[in-house]
């Protein structure tokens, strides 16, 4: 039951993360350039792969797209946990895919993101981490 929980509170913290993130995306500045003058400028340049979009248009997808990829894990392996634990917990190839996007999630907020998004990554790491120990005790 607490392996159950556990995963369910990592879960839980990334779609709550991608949640927010994608509400920001797209209805909110919280990603506008500080600089009105460069969000001009990135609606205008296209970037070297294709004329057919826009730096701009690039970073909303950039940034939508994101918040999906940790909406899915998010509902995926919360409702693996709540409705089919023994098929999550008895998987190790689930248990290794979640474990690996988590892991390389904090290597990203650690390189690319501030702090917010690494905390709460983390503590989802870890919650994740010791759900696992759990089903196997």
């Amino acid at each position: 039951m607490t392996a159950r929980l556990l995963m369910v509170l990592s879960a839980s913290i990334l779609l709550t993360l991608g949640t927010m993130h994608l509400a920001s995306t797209f209805w909110g500045t919280s990603f506008a350039p500080r600089d009105p003058a460069l969000q001009v400028s990135m609606s205008r340049i296209s970037p070297v792969l294709s004329e057919e979009t826009t730096m701009w248009r690039c970073w909303m997808g950039f940034n939508a797209s994101h918040s999906m990829g940790l909406i899915l894990f998010g509902l995926i392996y919360g409702y693996l946990a709540l409705a089919h634990d023994q098929l999550l917990f008895r998987s190790p190839f689930l248990l290794l895919a979640g474990l690996v996007m988590l892991a390389c999630l904090i290597v990203v907020c650690r390189l690319y993101f501030f702090r917010g998004p690494l905390v709460g990554v983390s503590i989802s790491f870890v919650f994740y981490v010791v759900s696992m120990a759990l089903s196997r005790a």
